[in-house]
């Protein structure tokens, strides 16, 4: 999927679209100037061999969110064989664009490798959040198989400013259950901020976390939060109000239902 916006008097509209296979992008008709797109997975999850594309451009001056109609699934992968996806944000002069998808639900035995790769203009404002949970913790479910590769790059002016990288290779629950990685916890989320008044508000956002995780600023312009819970309605319970504060805008309606 490639899909561009740009700027039409006060308006953030599209500017090109391009969509094969099964992801496809919904625009809903929204009271505001910015341009909100909800993704979408017609084949209902990734499994191994899939393959997902997203390269995604907020041309000069615009507002751009982007969010996911549901949570992704990324279910059993056949040995030797994994799911990956590939999201490619560039952001113009001027630019704000918050990437918003809800939750990457992993079941057992699933192989999944993930790049998010941001390329920020001088000026251009980013928020962007990454939320994984290992199975659902109503249903008893336990990974004891799992592959993850999860990389997350962030560039300004060709300069790398921000890079994490996680990995999970075989049993996901003991890894989990070590209390330098998750103690115990069954749902994870990054929350990365990038502009040059991103550290403003990190008293208020450690207030807000407080024994769910951590945040801090790594570098100039840059914020990024680490936070856990049991399960995944308990994050959301820190998750929402944080993306809040640092977002001025109401999150994605696809959030509220």
């Amino acid at each position: 999927m490639r899909l561009s916006a740009k700027r039409r008097g006060p308006l953030s509209v599209i500017d090109g679209l391009r969509q094969v296979g099964s992801l496809k992008v919904l625009f809903p008709r929204m009271n505001e100037d910015a341009l909100t797109a909800v993704l979408l997975n017609t084949a209902g999850g990734i499994t191994g061999g899939d393959r997902f594309t997203a390269d995604i451009t907020a041309g000069e001056g615009t507002t751009l969110t982007l969010t996911t109609q549901a949570a992704e699934r990324a279910y059993r992968a056949q040995p030797d064989s994994r799911g990956e996806v590939r999201t490619r944000l560039t952001l113009a002069p001027g630019a704000r664009l918050d990437w918003l998808p809800q939750e990457t639900l992993l079941y057992d035995r699933a192989a999944l490798a993930r790049r998010l790769e941001v390329d920020l203009a001088a000026d251009a404002t980013f928020l962007g959040v990454e939320t994984l949970v290992f199975g659902r913790a109503a249903m008893g479910e336990t990974l004891r198989d799992l592959t993850l590769s999860d990389h997350i790059t962030v560039t300004r002016g060709g300069r790398t400013i921000f890079a994490d990288r996680l990995r999970f290779a075989g049993d996901a629950q003991a890894h989990l259950a070590r209390a330098g990685v998750a103690g115990g916890a069954g749902a994870m989320a990054s929350l990365i901020r990038a502009a040059p008044d991103a550290a403003d508000r990190l008293g208020p956002a450690r207030d807000l976390i407080g024994a769910a995780g951590g945040i801090g600023s790594p570098a100039p312009g840059i914020v990024f939060a680490r936070l856990v819970a049991s399960d995944g309605f308990a994050l959301r319970r820190v998750l929402i109000p944080l993306i809040a504060l640092f977002r001025s805008d109401p999150l994605p309606r696809p959030w509220m239902i």
